[in-house]
């Protein structure tokens, strides 16, 4: 198929997709939306597009099919374990200081940065005065994330990222492994209200002392970025803290002047 041909239906889909079901991708990143919907062609036995178009606006089941293909992301628990070093000593620090903490993990996928944060609140003693919205576009990552289930393989490279991140104890205290999967302490999340929020149509909706964002605006184009930076500005109290994933930054943004850096290189924000 023609490069011009692929990206008028690619535009089409994603209109379609906005206008049947209200989830907007519109403004993500062109690149990584066309390997996302190419794969899901392949799996789901649509030779074009347009076909892939057809079947989804009539099936929501096939929609929901294609969401998980489009928006779950790499993930990892403790992923890059310098940036949490840098929340345990330069934020959370900070934080004790107020009586309860409200806290966002924006586009939190399957619920390891969630509960990653979770443990590092913990080992602080901050968990029991916080609250944690979880929040994804996704409905399938969301019911994975309340679960709180990963597969037994992955924990060894959790574990070694935990401990790089400067954890306190076993790895192995937070969570109980059975049947080639491992469970985390329900405990960990009952301070954790799951919610569907969209960052490209939703707005705020509540005060934030610290929001993560890590490894999701490399997805949107510069228009979505700019809007998703506005709404953290909007949300975060007076000198509350924001945090995003190493490929990320806030050079060039409509709102980069509304931070400044905390630990630039594991890029943590603080509201001016």
């Amino acid at each position: 198929m023609p490069q011009a041909l692929f990206d008028l239906e690619l535009r089409l889909l994603m209109e379609a997709i906005y206008n049947r079901y209200n989830h907007d991708f519109r403004e993500y990143s062109g690149a990584s939306q066309k390997r996302r919907v190419q794969y899901a062609m392949e799996q789901m036995g649509c030779d074009s597009v347009s076909a892939l178009q057809g079947l989804v606006l009539r099936d929501e089941q096939a929609f929901a099919q294609l969401l998980g293909m489009l928006t779950i992301p790499f993930t990892e628990m403790f992923r890059e374990p310098a940036f949490f070093v840098a929340l345990r000593e330069h934020v959370l620090p900070v934080l004790a200081t107020y009586p309860s903490l409200k806290i966002w993990v924006a586009g939190c996928a399957t619920g390891e940065e969630v509960y990653s944060l979770a443990i590092l609140l913990h080992e602080e003693g901050l968990l029991e005065r916080s609250l944690i919205y979880a929040t994804d576009i996704n409905p399938v990552a969301l019911e994975k994330a309340r679960q709180g289930i990963f597969p037994i393989g992955d924990l060894p490279q959790y574990t070694r990222n935990y401990q790089a991140a400067g954890g306190r104890r076993g790895f192995s205290d937070y969570y109980t492994a059975a049947y080639e999967a491992a469970r985390f302490d329900r405990e960990l999340c009952r301070h954790v209200t799951f919610a569907d929020h969209s960052l490209a149509t939703d707005h705020v909706f509540s005060e934030m002392h610290l929001i993560c964002c890590r490894n999701v605006l490399i997805y949107f184009n510069r228009k979505l970025q700019d809007r998703a930076i506005g709404l953290f500005s909007e949300s975060l109290c007076h000198r509350g803290f924001l945090g995003l994933g190493s490929k990320e930054s806030l050079d060039f943004s409509a709102h980069s002047q509304d931070f400044e850096p905390v630990v630039a290189r594991e890029r943590l924000f603080r509201k001016r």
